[in-house]
């Protein structure tokens, strides 16, 4: 009798074993191809440095191209959530496919770890937290430049998608109180390869200043063509640029002009005092020897980022679910949103439940281009 009962009970702990120890499942979802690759690809490669378990749980990480693509985009999301029941999900870095994620992810109760600074509607973004510095902060930091040095007029050429817009809105309602006056707005697709009509009625609109809300290698284009034009004021990029893609293709036109960036692009010019120098330090150094000398950048840092917050809530939200269960996914959300304080490459994060952005001023740095590398700018 005592014998027949050894299966049944070896079954038993096998499957008390496999629960107690249940993955972690990840939905990725980046632009591997397409117009935001550039910015997709590093986000990867940053999620590659990831350990292989948070929390004492194995993590178990699917990554799907979302193809730069809103529709390819929520597609991920739905399959994330309904065949692969993930606990949560990461991406995109391309705006307009974060914003498609966004919905999936309310519907799907599942925590969005967005990649990408998306502004969304109120009512529309409970379940998603963002790693990128929210825009308004941005654009502050690129007002403060200006005023500083004898700004008085501007002009805008950027995206005609979630991201230009969302630039163009949070930088001229700043602008209207700083007292800056806007002379030209200009827009062009990811896609365009020519700006060239663009260009030539900012040009003639003599703008003391442009700022260009675009992103990776697409931020390059626009801004030779303003030089090749005869542009001789100041050009300022947003930390979409943030990355070695805008010197390499803008070459001397870029020189000396100005990007507002997350900390993990020039850590080490940081104060010693500053809570995330040591850790986005130490990131850009592990990135560096895997990917290359020079190969940082603001997107890779985000793709890391995504852990350093896993890795600070997991363990509480154990404690009220396992991995797989509506609880657990509701549990992520609540730590994020009662957090007191999580320290990632660009800055300490301070969710709460009405500010899912949670970066504040410390959070980012002004540099420009000079002698085809990095240089901060003392403000």
């Amino acid at each position: 009798m005592k014998a027949s009962f050894k299966p049944i009970l070896a079954a038993i702990a096998v499957l008390a074993a496999g629960y107690a120890q249940a993955d972690i499942t990840v939905g990725v979802s980046l632009p591997l191809t397409g117009p935001a690759s550039g910015l997709g690809i590093p986000t990867k490669n940053g999620i590659s440095l990831w350990p292989d378990t948070i929390g004492g749980e194995k993590v178990k990480l699917i990554i799907l191209d979302d193809a730069s693509d809103t529709t390819q985009s929520a597609k991920n999301g739905r399959k994330f959530i309904t065949e692969d029941k993930v606990d949560v999900i990461v991406g995109s870095t391309a705006t307009p496919a974060s914003v498609a994620l966004a919905d999936v992810a309310s519907e799907g109760n599942t925590v969005q770890i967005s990649t990408s600074p998306v502004d969304l509607p109120e009512g529309k973004g409970g379940w998603t937290f963002r790693v990128a510095q929210s825009t308004p902060l941005m654009s502050s930091a690129v007002i403060e430049h200006m005023k500083a040095h004898g700004v008085q007029t501007y002009a805008y050429l950027g995206y005609s998608d979630a991201y230009g817009e969302t630039w163009l809105k949070a930088f001229n309602e700043q602008a209207a109180k700083a007292g800056l006056k806007p002379v030209a707005t200009e827009r062009f697709a990811r896609a365009d390869t020519s700006v060239t009509a663009q260009a030539l009625k900012i040009v003639s609109a003599k703008p003391d200043a442009i700022l260009i809300g675009a992103s990776g290698s697409g931020s390059a284009m626009p801004h030779k063509a303003l030089i090749e034009r005869g542009y001789k004021g100041k050009i300022y990029q947003t930390h979409g640029a943030a990355s070695r893609d805008l010197i390499r293709i803008g070459g001397k036109d870029v020189e000396g002009s100005y990007v507002v960036a997350g900390l993990a692009v020039m850590p080490e010019a940081l104060p010693d005092n500053h809570p995330s120098k040591k850790l986005a330090t130490e990131f850009v150094e592990r990135y560096e020897k895997q990917f290359g000398a020079g190969t940082r950048n603001q997107f890779a840092a985000h793709g890391y980022d995504a852990y350093l917050l896993l890795q600070a809530i997991v363990p509480q939200a154990l404690k009220k679910g396992k991995p797989g269960t509506p609880e657990f996914r509701a549990a992520l959300k609540e730590n994020l949103e009662s957090t007191k304080g999580i320290t990632i490459t660009q800055g300490v994060v301070r969710y709460t439940p009405k500010d899912h952005f949670g970066l504040e001023n410390n959070a980012r740095v002004m540099l420009t281009i000079d002698n085809g590398n990095w240089k901060l700018v003392n403000q």
